[in-house]
């Protein structure tokens, strides 16, 4: 059976739609009713929910191709392309065009998000591929130093691993959310080293600064997105009266703090 793969093209028709419905709407918001227009009304509040959930897929995605478990991690990232894209347009329209208030910086994190993903997908995917062939140190055998250094450092990772991981191999260990968790202090250590092998090798050296640390801006930017989901939703929740500011609160809420 042929997975599902999100090609260029496709993802092109994807952000395409994605901007039709966003510029249809409100292009026309000011004919709908009332309700429309505010973000925590009972319809947008709905969409609101309704795109956040969609927005958590990615965070599957994340555990499996961290852990392996759940199925095929391509699967889930041609999952995590569609979701996000249609958890963004839900979330925006749920804004109601409302970007006056701290709850615009989350649609901004958002935006970087996806201009960062498609940029990585469709350029950057292409730059990786040339380099991944094209660097000569990486086929060439270290200087005799760099060689003893290499096998003092892979002899610390094999001892560090048999205490972390028995039975893993060090050529291809690489750790995941639960080392981190049952042993956090052993597999920061072998983090270390891991950061130590690579500059070793010239890991990072050898390839653009885009390449080097595009994905680690992207985790940031990940988080910090759903840091702000998660106090979004606390606020509203539970001080819906600060966040009104003194005025009407029409939106589901527990106290109005």
């Amino acid at each position: 059976m042929r997975r599902l793969d999100i090609g260029d093209r496709l993802l092109a028709y994807l952000l395409f739609a994605a901007a039709v419905v966003l510029v249809t709407f409100f292009a026309f918001q000011h004919e709908l009713p009332r309700e429309w227009h505010l973000p925590g009304s009972p319809t947008l509040y709905l969409l609101g929910v309704a795109g956040t959930l969609l927005l958590c897929v990615s965070l599957v995605f994340v555990v499996t191709k961290r852990t392996g478990v759940g199925g095929s991690p391509l699967g889930w990232f041609s999952a995590h392309v569609v979701t996000a894209t249609l958890g963004g347009v839900l979330v925006t329209i749920h804004s109601g065009g409302f970007l006056r208030y701290a709850p615009a910086l989350l649609l901004a994190a958002l935006l970087l998000l996806v201009i960062l993903g498609v940029w990585a997908r469709v350029r950057l995917s292409r730059q990786m591929s040339a380099t991944f062939a094209s660097r000569e140190q990486s086929f060439s055998p270290p200087g005799s130093e760099d060689r003893e250094r290499l096998a003092h450092l892979i002899q610390e990772k094999e001892s560090l691993l048999a205490r972390l991981d028995p039975g893993a191999d060090e050529g291809t260990f690489s750790p995941r959310p639960k080392h981190w968790f049952s042993r956090p202090a052993l597999t920061f250590a072998y983090a270390r080293l891991i950061g130590r092998e690579n500059r070793l090798l010239g890991t990072r050296a050898g390839v653009s600064a885009a390449q080097a640390y595009w994905r680690m801006v992207h985790i940031v930017l990940a988080f910090a997105f759903v840091l702000g989901i998660v106090g979004h939703v606390v606020t509203v929740t539970f001080f819906a009266g600060y966040v009104s500011g003194g005025g009407e609160v029409y939106w589901w809420h527990l106290t109005k703090w």
